[in-house]
């Protein structure tokens, strides 16, 4: 039912989840022209003492920029000279851990080359490794060479760069600079602070890349899994042109799917059919595109000894991925010629998996699709007040044909106050329509938020449950709101009503679901009015009675509907449990205004009766 929407958008991968600290690691960002801008690198050194330029001499043939350094000086200053990378605003880099530094380079001359994590602006140093010529006595550095260490923090920074200097004269090149933190999610290359409040929400399923990044402004910009698959040194990157930044793609494919298993949850995959914001491809051209989603399949879900199957083996994983959903195109309907675009990919991926459960972009809600699909996607962005009424939305549709898809919900802020940076009241809204999808389970299939994630420096799109920096995060009360529904996937549905003269503000559902050995009766309500309520919570039909010393209850809420988290306040916004010595089959309630409360009663069964 409840799963997670991931799209790279706000820094949410590069600079993100991705743990990787370079940016622009291949140098490639400035694009094929040489020489060409190498930001967010910078020259150590003035025009007296080095000259960088980039040309086209890389060992790799899908990214062919390399840098060329030309250290001028005899006698260089005392810090050397050289370049330096600030990663993504700063590199946050923590005393006694490890750091894995790898790079490609090359000289003619002898190398006395030194690799430091500094801070301030490389007046103190964290971290610093030597790279010398007699390193490599047995090969010839004057050929391309990786080079590979690992980098201990002497201190904390959070605002580190990684510099790369030398005091010897001569020419280096270098290529493909990676710096990744030694310890990150299950060795994976995931930054784990940030993967713990994902595997906190509990999600059964993972949407990914996008949204509007799969499709690309360009067809030339949009995502293409090929070039994000297979050694990262080898990955071209691209531009991501509808959220403005480049991205080396070292998160990829294989590592999408590879977190979706990390994170225990169904993989839903989706795929660009030859549509961007701006241009097309014409349908007489599709074939090649067709095919190109059949052999992304085939790299998940193909045998170890297939063909692209194999390129999954080679990567680590020997083992079939579970991909059972496609997505066809991200919000493509739009456009007349979508459902020609459509059906040639619903028709060939249906003969060749017939198992896999395919989603239209259509909204099948107020009318039936004129087209074979297995679910349609509801997207619904709108302010508080109409997210909170559409609770009733799937109420009377039909139940026959495809299900629903929520693939992306979340109040935003179509009049000031309303969203802003995630609030209380964004949270209650969309908890009240979460109960409609819980009532309505029978045909709405699955929901996620969107987007996931915020890069402090980049918000390019707010609000958004998860807000980070390089070094902290904290869950805005959209992202709070969904632990309170992480117990619902796979849960029984109870039907609940309520009878209050405040009926029109509240919004309520029920289920059962099991923890360890005890069952719980989980009764969430929302009161979306500023008024407090009062109710008598009565329960009927379990054939159980309430145990009050396990039963808990949970309140998120605040003093101000538009309170929300911050750096300096992270828990501002959050869930408060407490017991609830009053649980009993009919027990009184008190909701908090503008609150989300769930009632959590530990059931046990009844004791035979005895004559």
């Amino acid at each position: 039912m409840f799963g997670l929407f991931f799209e790279e958008i706000n820094h949410a991968g590069a600079g993100g989840i991705w743990a990787e600290l370079v940016s622009n690691r291949g140098f490639e960002a400035g694009g094929a022209l040489t020489p060409s801008n190498i930001e967010p690198w910078s020259i150590i050194g003035d025009t007296s003492t080095i000259r960088v330029t980039t040309d086209r001499s890389s060992c790799f043939s899908r990214n062919v920029i390399a840098l060329k350094m030309e250290v001028l000086c005899e006698d260089c200053p005392a810090g050397g000279v050289g370049i330096c990378n600030p990663g993504f605003w700063g590199m946050n880099i923590e005393q006694g851990k490890s750091y894995n530094l790898a790079m490609y380079l090359r000289s003619l001359e002898y190398l006395n080359f030194t690799a430091s994590l500094t801070c301030s602006n490389g007046s103190q140093i964290v971290a610093s490794a030597s790279i010398q010529s007699h390193h490599f006595s047995h090969i010839s550095l004057s050929n391309w060479t990786k080079v590979e260490l690992q980098l201990l923090a002497q201190g904390t920074c959070r605002s580190s760069r990684l510099e790369l200097t030398t005091l010897k004269r001569g020419i280096i090149w270098l290529d493909q600079v990676s710096l990744i933190p030694s310890d990150t999610h299950k060795g994976h290359g995931f930054r784990k602070e940030l993967i713990s409040m994902l595997l906190d929400l509990r999600p059964r399923f993972l949407r990914f890349p996008g949204g509007c990044f799969v499709e690309g402004d360009w067809l030339r910009n949009a995502f293409r899994w090929k070039e994000t698959i297979g050694p990262w040194e080898q990955r071209p990157g691209h531009f991501g042109d509808v959220w403005h930044y480049w991205t080396d793609d070292g998160l990829g494919y294989y590592e999408f799917l590879q977190l979706a298993e990390d994170l225990g949850a169904t993989p839903i995959w989706v795929v660009n059919i030859g549509i961007s914001h701006n241009d097309k491809v014409n349908i007489t051209d599709i074939a090649p595109l067709v095919e190109d989603v059949l052999d992304s399949l085939e790299f998940a879900r193909g045998v170890a000894d297939s063909k692209w199957g194999s390129v999954r083996s080679s990567m680590g994983h020997p083992d079939p991925f579970l991909v059972k959903y496609v997505a066809l195109g991200n919000e493509d309907c739009k456009y007349s010629f979508y459902r020609e675009h459509y059906l040639k990919f619903y028709t060939v991926i249906r003969e060749a998996y017939p198992d896999i459960q395919m989603v239209s972009n259509c909204d099948g809600l107020l009318m039936p699709l004129d087209h074979p699909a297995d679910l349609y996607d509801f997207h619904i962005y709108k302010n508080a007040t109409v997210v909170f009424l559409n609770k009733t939305i799937f109420d009377n549709v039909t139940r026959i044909g495809p299900k629903v898809f929520v693939s992306e919900y979340a109040v935003i802020q179509e009049k000031p106050g309303d969203g802003g940076n995630g609030s209380l009241l964004a949270s209650l809204a969309e908890a009240a329509f979460l109960t409609g999808l819980e009532k309505n389970s029978d045909v709405v299939q699955m929901a996620c938020y969107a987007p996931l994630f915020v890069n402090d420096n980049d918000r390019n799109w707010m609000p958004d449950a998860i807000v980070f920096n390089s070094w902290q995060q904290y869950g805005t009360p959209s992202y709070w709101m969904q632990t309170f529904f992480r117990e619902s996937s796979g849960a029984l549905k109870h039907p609940i009503t309520i009878n209050s003269s405040y009926s029109q503000q509240l919004a309520a559902s029920a289920i059962t679901w099991q923890d360890s050995k005890i069952s719980f009766l989980r009764v969430k309500i929302v009161n979306f009015g500023p008024i407090a309520v009062n109710l008598t919570i009565s329960v009927s039909g379990v054939e159980a009675s309430v145990n009050s010393a396990r039963s808990i209850v949970t309140v998120l809420t605040s003093s101000n509907p538009l309170d929300g988290n911050s750096f300096s306040q992270p828990n501002k916004v959050v869930p408060v449990t407490s017991e609830l010595p009053n649980a009993a089959e009919e027990m009184q309630a008190l909701l908090a205004p503008y609150s989300l409360t769930s009632f959590d009663l530990a059931l046990e069964p009844r004791s035979p009766v005895v004559p």
